[in-house]
């Protein structure tokens, strides 16, 4: 398996660790937690004790240490060793969650509600999609209204990973007038009145992670749950969008990974017309193929996750990074299937998950036609 440039020994130990994990703790369990439709709430106790949930977060806020860099590659070694996107999807949506409680909280606000998730004993979801609007969030309709100590919510949010167990839910909200001016963030816990989970969606993949609709119907948060100033949220939703997208071309590097590997080793197993599949010459290719459009997704994704550790953080390099990993694993996956033949489409075989899992990616975090718009207006034209 070829590695991201940035690799040190460091992030091999990581990985090693990552592995053990995934390999004790998630694999032998990953086909049935995906039928089961969610893995058990232990699960975050437990990769918490391993120090693996608090990567990317300060030691001083209760975190691991590391940066992007050392999430990709524990991240991708928990999606090739435990063969359940879903899981860790799942085991991660507090990356997205609580970078906005991080940039913008008090010391007060970190304490309620990032070092119980980093710890393993809340779980977080972040809420920004609406019903009626996806990629537009300068025009969300969510409308949080001030009165006396509190925010009155109204409104739903959908498409919210780890949204039906949340404990936090950091939800953007009109508090203002339109436009991405009046959009701010406020942390609403579960059990607040008015907050509900108004239904589970079923999904084509990333069966084991839960992903909800949410409703706020007079629901009464505290003023003293709003991250930062009135107005600031839609710049942090914004800067939480980078790191999003780099990590989502992270998991689609692994993905396309696991799946080549599976179709290797198919394809040395597997014999026809008296040979293995990988003595025909078009199977060689396909996976010279698949080789080469992994290396060139995990090259972009890691100058883009260098860039952000250095400071750098370039929004239209993290949507070529995003498009690009994206098209190399929707790509890989269906040549995987195609490789395995009728077995491909079985559900017994890793690769039919896969091939369903990758679908999300062009969509989730930003479609690819948004990522498009983010290139070209970078590029002036």
């Amino acid at each position: 398996m070829a590695t991201y440039l940035f690799e040190t020994a460091e992030h091999a130990a990581l990985r090693a660790q990552a592995r053990a994990f995934a390999t004790r703790s998630v694999r032998p369990h990953a086909r049935a937690w995906e039928e089961a439709g969610e893995f058990p709430r232990a699960l975050y106790a437990q990769i918490a004790a391993s120090g693996l949930l608090g990567l990317g977060y300060r030691e001083a806020i209760g975190g691991s240490g590391g940066d992007v860099t050392h999430v990709l590659a524990a991240s991708e070694e928990l999606v090739l060793e435990g063969h359940s996107v879903g899981t860790v999807v799942g085991l991660g949506s507090h990356g997205i969650a609580l970078p906005p409680i991080v940039a913008l909280g008090t010391g007060e606000q970190i304490e309620r509600f990032v070092r119980p998730v980093l710890r393993g004993e809340k779980i977080a979801a972040l809420a920004v999609t609406e019903p009626g609007g996806g990629s537009d969030v300068a025009s969300l309709r969510t409308r949080a209204v001030r009165d006396g100590d509190d925010y009155v919510v109204d409104g739903a949010k959908t498409f919210i990973t780890s949204g039906v167990r949340a404990d936090v839910v950091t939800v953007a909200v009109r508090t203002g007038g339109p436009g991405h001016g009046g959009v701010s963030m406020l942390v609403i816990e579960r059990g607040t009145p008015g907050f509900s989970v108004s239904k589970r969606l079923e999904k084509m993949g990333w069966w084991a992670s839960d992903t909800a609709e949410l409703t706020f119907e007079e629901c009464r948060v505290p003023a003293a749950n709003l991250l930062g100033d009135e107005g600031s949220g839609f710049v942090a939703i914004m800067a939480n969008f980078v790191t999003e997208r780099v990590y989502l071309a992270g998991q689609c590097v692994a993905i396309a990974e696991l799946a080549y590997r599976e179709s290797v080793q198919y394809a040395r197993d597997r014999h026809a017309f008296g040979k293995p599949l990988s003595g025909f010459q078009v199977t060689r290719h396909k996976l010279a193929d698949m080789a080469t459009r992994i290396a060139a997704a995990r090259a972009l994704t890691g100058e883009v996750a260098s860039r952000l550790v250095a400071a750098d953080a370039r929004p239209e390099l993290a949507a070529m990074a995003k498009n690009t990993a994206t098209d190399a694993c929707s790509w890989v996956v269906d040549q995987a299937v195609q490789i395995h033949g009728g077995y491909g489409y079985m559900r017994d075989f890793v690769v039919e998950r896969l091939f369903r899992d990758a679908r999300l990616y062009p969509i989730g975090g930003g479609t690819r036609e948004i990522m498009n718009e983010v290139i070209s207006k970078t590029e002036g034209y």
